[in-house]
């Protein structure tokens, strides 16, 4: 059975609907509870340290509790204004120390958590300016400083969120090659890749083929599902824009293994959508599509047009079975 986890943050949407008279922003034990409404939904992720304010198991206790899991954690530096210059890659030492430190603490919760998996999304680390910063200075300090946080904790599997731009105009980390060239620098075995759909249309990048790369060359530890028109982050619902590069996302990572949960990184607060209806039609998506991956891997017309790179066969095979013909 697919193991489904969400964007805890998307619950706090239509706050003043679901909480008339609450004052101040919802809690945590609010947002899970009104997650752990949502039909199929078995887990959730949560921001370090914005989430574990409370001893570690405390936490896990509250949201097991609500009838959810804890699928691992994600860092946020936002703790100290000056990682808006750069948390790893930060051109003062005790900054980038401080930003190494705060990830190690994040691990040791994701492990008494009994979740061993932290989502590093290093935003801030990149630059905005022509001679804004000596770029292999920058690149050695974030190897090394992801080396040094997987090296912390070889139990805890460390997990690279690559993104093209935002907040920087020019991420480290942009895309799967320059991640997996990271990765396979800091030589160690307990790292990967998690890929964000959007992030991956935005890099101008085919999601199958991304994923393809990150299987071969490391390994995929989380995939994050939404969609969007590959201008921005937009967070949409899943398979809204891209159906297609979305079912063979699925069919791909089916293929090569991937065991993890399927996580959906949608905003519906942006528009003000009801989070608990869009992350179920996100899940009765994901439900459709992976029924369908297994249709193509059983279709030999496709097989054959994939084979021979046929795509007009292969268009039409694949629109009959989205279309359940």
């Amino acid at each position: 059975m697919t193991r489904f986890a969400t964007r805890l943050n998307s619950f706090a949407a239509q706050a003043d609907r679901a909480w008339p008279g609450h004052k101040g922003k919802p809690t945590l034990e609010m947002m899970v509870e009104r997650a752990a409404s949502v039909p199929g939904l078995t887990h959730v992720d949560l921001n370090f340290p914005d989430h574990v304010a409370d001893a570690p198991t405390l936490v896990k206790a509250r949201v097991n509790d609500l009838g959810l899991q804890v699928n691992g954690l994600a860092m946020r530096y936002y703790t100290n204004p000056a990682f808006k210059l750069g948390a790893f890659t930060n051109p003062d030492r005790a900054v980038r120390q401080e930003a190494i430190d705060l990830t190690k603490r994040g691990i040791d919760a994701a492990l008494e958590m009994d979740a061993p998996l932290m989502t590093l999304w290093l935003g801030q680390d990149g630059f905005d300016y022509s001679f804004q910063g000596d770029y292999g200075r920058m690149w050695d300090d974030e190897v090394s400083g992801i080396r040094e946080v997987a090296n912390h904790a070889p139990d805890c599997m460390i997990s690279i969120e690559y993104k093209a731009n935002e907040p920087r105009s020019y991420a480290l980390l942009p895309d799967a090659a320059t991640t997996l060239l990271a990765i396979a620098e800091t030589g160690c075995a307990n790292t990967g890749v998690t890929l964000d759909f959007a992030h991956v249309l935005y890099a101008d990048e085919m999601p199958a083929f991304a994923a393809t790369l990150i299987a071969r060359k490391s390994r995929l530890l989380g995939v994050h599902l939404n969609d969007g028109y590959a201008k921005r982050d937009d967070g949409l619902m899943v398979g809204s824009v891209h159906p297609q590069a979305t079912l063979e996302l699925l069919w791909q990572i089916t293929r090569d293994g991937y065991d993890g949960v399927i996580y959906f990184d949608t905003f519906p607060d942006a528009s003000g959508i009801d989070p608990v209806e869009e992350c179920r039609t996100n899940i009765e998506a994901v439900e459709r599509f992976m029924a369908m991956a297994t249709r193509v891997s059983g279709d030999n017309a496709l097989m054959d047009a994939i084979a021979t790179q046929n795509s007009p066969l292969s268009q039409r095979a694949v629109a009959r079975i989205m279309a359940g013909v």
